[in-house]
C-alpha cells in the first residue's frame, strides 16, 4: 500500500519524508530519534504493508509535531509527540485509528 494522506481537522497527517523539500529529521531528533535511516526504513516498512507510519503536522508549514505509527497486523498504535504538541499527536493518533477501523476492517 502506498502512504495515505489524512486531514484530521487542524492536523495535516502525511508520510514521513526527508529530502529536498522536507526533511523531518531535525523534528524526530526532538523526539529522540537519532538515526539517520529513520525515514527510509518507515518508507521500506510501508511497502512491505509491516508498518504504516505518519508525520502529524502543522498544515500552513507542513512542520512535524508527532510521529504516529500503525502495526497493520495488532492495530496497536504508537504515539510520539514533541514538546507541547500532545494535543496534535493525540488528534493524530485518533485519526489513525479511524483510518484503520475504515481500511483494515
Amino acid at each position: 500500500m502506498e502512504p495515505v494522506e489524512i486531514n484530521a481537522g487542524s492536523w495535516y497527517l502525511r508520510a514521513l519524508r526527508a529530502d529536498d523539500r522536507v526533511d523531518d529529521r531535525p523534528a524526530l531528533a526532538d523526539l529522540g530519534e537519532h538515526r539517520g535511516d529513520h525515514v527510509e526504513q518507515l518508507a521500506a516498512r510501508w511497502a512491505a504493508g509491516t508498518l504504516y507510519s505518519w508525520a502529524v503536522c502543522e498544515p500552513t508549514t507542513g512542520e512535524l509535531l508527532a510521529e504516529v505509527t500503525l502495526d497493520p497486523l495488532t492495530r496497536s498504535l504508537s504515539l510520539r509527540a514533541r514538546a507541547g504538541h500532545e494535543q496534535a499527536g493525540q488528534a493524530g493518533a485518533q485519526a489513525v485509528a479511524r483510518f484503520a477501523d475504515a481500511m483494515l476492517g
